[in-house]
């Protein structure tokens, strides 16, 4: 028989070659729990970030064009419910035709006979007062020369001419069109005829500012606001009655005014230069329902001008900026800071929140990039890699040996990952 003295023996030795043998690995080799990540104070915004000056009057915005032609909207003011937009609604005119019958690179583009309800058009908006250009029964105008009518001189006539053309028929138009502003995203802007008179064409200065973007993406349409001068040889002579002498440096794209919208204008520029930034800088702008040119010109002017100064560079992210520090459970710690420095134009606003992701990791050197940091701005969103600014090593054995619920905890939550 086995004494008890022999059985509490062998258990205490089996105990002990389980506990070299099992724990003892298990301790030293097995994974450590991952940091704990505590955010740092925000980084301090711009102390001053120039306003974007736009009129309560009306309904009015503001937008960037991007390299990709696509326009973000910065700011807007005043009535941002779709209101009635005039003569603007010939833009929509003119991208939906193009985008089905485009202009060809070189030359007039495809032959427009004038008929008898072409012409009777062009008598009708003249005996109104509305733009008309002159037609006659019998002539051939070019798409090219009937498109810079509508651009260049927003005959009514011509707007009317166009969809027949196109479309057979200014309903079936009406219909096309607002199925391509569904497309394009535009959910606000309705048009209910070709030229704007009608005061069921709506749209809110948001889109208007962003419909222009796509005007100065067609390469067409842009020369044409360029150099309205500018004609193939035997064009046809079309004034341009949308821009104004005393405009500057900023474009008219659409300028008209009706009883229900009054004066409708959107308009495009190219800001001056600042040191800094690289490439184009142009806007786009609309300002809707403005009573008058003693209204409109001062706020045209006023938001140029504060574009101009809202455009400036500011650091969104410094180089060196500490986001989170990393503190391990056995003592390493290490702040996490911006790898690179990202500026942006503030555009009337400062940055806005911060947002900070870490890799899980448990170790890793001074250094290393571990984690993300984004900033949100006026025109999207900026982001740089975080680094280690010190070691996080390995605890060592006599750490993973007096701290074994740790080491437990951080192997159960591997096998449940």
């Amino acid at each position: 028989m086995t004494s008890p003295g022999r059985i509490i023996g062998i258990t205490v030795g089996a105990l002990a070659i389980l506990g070299i043998g099992v724990y003892g690995p298990a301790m030293l080799l097995g994974p450590l729990p991952d940091v704990t990540v505590r955010p740092a104070a925000a980084a301090a915004a711009p102390a001053e970030v120039p306003a974007l000056t736009l009129p309560e009057t009306g309904a009015s915005a503001i937008a960037v064009v991007g390299d990709d032609g696509t326009a973000e909207t910065i700011a807007t003011a005043g009535d941002p419910a779709a209101v009635p937009i005039g003569g603007a609604a010939k833009l929509v005119t003119l991208l939906v035709t193009l985008d089905s019958l485009p202009l060809p690179a070189d030359g007039p583009g495809p032959a427009i006979p004038i008929g008898p309800e072409d012409y009777v058009d062009y008598l009708r908006y003249s005996g109104e007062g509305s733009r008309a250009v002159q037609v006659s029964p019998g002539e051939t105008w070019t798409e090219r020369d009937v498109v810079r009518a509508i651009l260049l001189a927003s005959s009514n006539n011509h707007a009317d001419t166009l969809v027949r053309w196109a479309f057979g028929s200014p309903d079936a138009y009406v219909e096309a069109a607002n199925a391509w502003l569904a497309e394009q995203g535009f959910t606000a802007t309705r048009v209910d005829d070709a030229t704007g008179l009608s005061g069921d064409n709506v749209g809110t200065a948001d889109e208007l500012a962003r419909l222009a973007s796509l005007v100065l993406a067609d390469d067409q349409l842009a020369a044409m606001l360029d150099d309205p001068e500018a004609a193939p040889p035997g064009a046809r002579v079309v004034p341009d009655l949308v821009g104004r002498a005393d405009d500057g440096a900023v474009r008219a794209i659409t300028r008209s005014f009706t009883d229900q919208a009054a004066l409708s204008y959107v308009f495009t520029t190219e800001l001056p230069a600042v040191e800094g930034v690289e490439g184009l800088r142009r806007i786009t702008g609309a300002m809707l329902l403005m009573p008058d040119y003693e209204t409109l010109d001062p706020a045209v002017t006023a938001a140029v001008d504060s574009a101009a100064a809202a455009s400036a560079p500011v650091t969104v992210i410094a180089e060196g900026t500490p986001y989170a520090r990393v503190v391990a459970p056995w003592g390493d710690q290490a702040e996490l800071v911006a790898s690179v420095s990202r500026t942006d134009a503030a555009w009337g606003s400062a940055p806005g929140e911060v947002s900070v992701t870490v890799d899980d990791f448990s170790t890793a050197p001074e250094g290393r990039e571990v984690g993300r940091v984004s900033v949100a701005t006026a025109t999207g969103e900026l982001a740089s890699p975080l680094r280690l600014t010190g070691d996080i090593n390995d605890p060592g054995p006599v750490w993973r040996l007096t701290n074994p619920a740790t080491v437990i905890g951080a192997f159960l939550a591997g096998q449940a990952s």
